[in-house]
């Protein structure tokens, strides 16, 4: 299943105000884009980054250990320019095995053009087609603007923690989980 979902990249998308991009899955060759695209991403934002992205080593890791299966990470290229990343992770067993986790991140000059919006519904239809139930995005409470954005794509807040969750400079915020039930295409259709 995950070789027909590869066979659909790379894959040329182009938005409504004509920029064209390229949607393909992260690769090994990717380690020095992928770390500048990162250092792009102001320091404020960093901390709500769950990995030391700042760090080299981090990104190599990614680059060298990747493993489709369990996660996903498609990147967003404008020419060789890294833009935009997005993943969608999964457990290949245990009591969530149906359930997806995805995460969207846009360079910042490239905001308010509609990216994250065509990221997160490409990572959607990838979570549908390899059968997962549900999908979930995690934030700290003051991701606004991330937390509206999903929640206009359908996605509804399944709990929030005051003070649960740390970012990088140990500092202390609030914990939001939202969650999207997947319909199955014969759902769509009404059979079933």
């Amino acid at each position: 299943m995950l070789d027909d979902i590869l066979e659909r990249y790379p894959r040329k998308i182009a938005l409504k105000a004509k920029q064209k991009y390229t949607l393909r899955p992260l690769s090994t060759e990717d380690e020095k884009g992928f770390f500048q695209f990162f250092q792009a991403i102001p320091e404020p934002e960093k901390l709500f980054i769950k990995h030391r992205v700042s760090d080299p080593k981090v990104i190599r890791q990614w680059c060298k250990k990747i493993d489709l299966g369990r996660i996903l990470p498609l990147l967003a290229l404008e020419g060789s320019k890294v833009v935009g990343d997005a993943s969608l992770h999964q457990q290949l067993g245990g009591w969530k095995r149906h359930i997806g986790r995805v995460s969207v991140l846009v360079h910042p000059e490239y905001r308010g053009q509609g990216l994250g919006r065509l990221l997160i519904q490409e990572l959607i239809d990838l979570a549908r087609s390899i059968g997962l139930e549900k999908i979930e995005a995690e934030f700290l409470g003051e991701q606004e603007a991330a937390i509206k954005m999903f929640g206009l794509l359908g996605f509804r807040t399944l709990l929030i923690l005051p003070d649960y969750v740390k970012d990088m400079q140990a500092v202390a915020h609030d914990y939001v989980l939202m969650g999207l039930d997947l319909k199955t295409d014969e759902e769509y259709a009404g059979v079933g």
